[in-house]
């Protein structure tokens, strides 16, 4: 059997299942009420600044951004907050005040800015978890159903199953960001307008010791900065999807697959806030799953990490998953 029919198979019994379906419908349901959240946060500004300082003002962008600086400053006056999220807080001043300087409008509302923003915030925990639904059951779901023998049986060579099935979720991943751009794009253009593709966005910032540092900084177009957002998005599914095939290979259950993995996701993040001075914390891929807040700039919950550090930790889990996936599904006793 060729390696193109086993890919093309896989991928219809994926969508056979409904379970790509139901990825799409809670992508669908987010982007609603993040996009109706975002809009009454913008409403809810606009009113506050109305009653400081006119009417006329609430629909100027430097003063919301100065109102949005007034309100962070009040934030940093509470003695509870630690002082890894007082460092953060410093960061979005600078980066208010850098954008309030330079006449660059951060607090636009647009579907495209809304594409990229969702993402943002998407690629550490939401994205993540979509693809353990999608590739913890790649594996497993056929062992506890027993069909992996009936596909052995066609004396079809197990490295490539597995490769088929491994390209497979990279090509299923790459529908679920696709829908995921448009989906974002179609929903908050209902509340924001489908325009802002060409509105600039300023990317490069780094934060050095605490501060912001601005001397990279350049301006993009924000359809440029969204391809780069969702580009990032997807390096990151191709790691999780990567470390919960391996899970799958592993364990037989589909159930016990996705627990695993989210157990680890979530776990796995929360701890690294407990022991973020630790060193083996920073090669932790959970740690360095946010890369597209090395674009804007944001504190890294683990001091001393960069983007090249960060792709390389994911890189080594992703080919080492991988490579634990082949040894062990071409050397185990199967047919048993």
């Amino acid at each position: 059997m060729k390696l193109f029919n086993l890919v093309e198979n896989e991928i219809l019994k994926t969508i056979f299942k409904k379970r790509l379906l139901l990825i799409l419908g809670i992508l669908f349901v987010l982007i609603a009420l993040f996009s109706y959240g975002e809009k009454y946060t913008i409403q809810k500004n606009k009113d506050q600044l109305t009653k400081r300082i006119g009417v006329s003002a609430s629909y100027n962008w430097s003063k919301l951004s100065e109102q949005q600086i007034i309100s962070i400053k009040g934030r940093l006056d509470n003695p509870y907050i630690p002082d890894s999220e007082k460092a953060s807080l410093r960061v979005q001043i600078e980066q208010l005040q850098y954008d309030i300087d330079h006449g660059i409008n951060p607090v636009s509302s647009s579907a495209g800015k809304f594409s990229s923003s969702f993402m943002e915030q998407a690629i550490f925990m939401f994205i993540p978890l979509l693809i353990i639904m999608l590739a913890a059951d790649m594996m497993s779901g056929e062992a506890s159903t027993g069909t992996i023998k009936l596909l052995l049986t066609r004396n079809v060579p197990r490295w490539k199953i597995l490769v088929s099935k491994f390209l497979a979720l990279l090509i299923l991943e790459v529908i679920v960001l696709v829908f995921s751009i448009i989906l974002s794009t179609l929903v908050s253009g209902l509340f924001f307008g489908y325009g802002g593709w060409r509105e600039p966005v300023v990317a490069g910032f780094k934060v050095i010791g605490g501060k912001l540092d601005a001397s990279n900084v350049r301006s993009v177009p924000q359809w440029q900065y969204t391809l780069m957002v969702y580009a990032l998005a997807y390096f990151v599914a191709v790691v999780i999807g990567s470390i919960s095939f391996m899970v799958s290979v592993l364990v037989k259950s589909t159930s016990a697959s996705i627990g695993i993995m989210m157990s680890t996701l979530v776990g796995g993040t929360i701890l690294s806030f407990f022991i973020a001075d630790w060193k083996f914390t920073r090669y932790l891929f959970m740690v360095n799953l946010r890369l597209t807040d090395y674009l804007s700039g944001s504190v890294q919950p683990v001091a001393g990490i960069n983007i090249t550090f960060s792709v390389l930790v994911l890189s080594a889990w992703a080919v080492g998953a991988f490579i634990i996936s082949f040894v062990r599904f071409t050397t185990q006793d199967i047919l048993v």
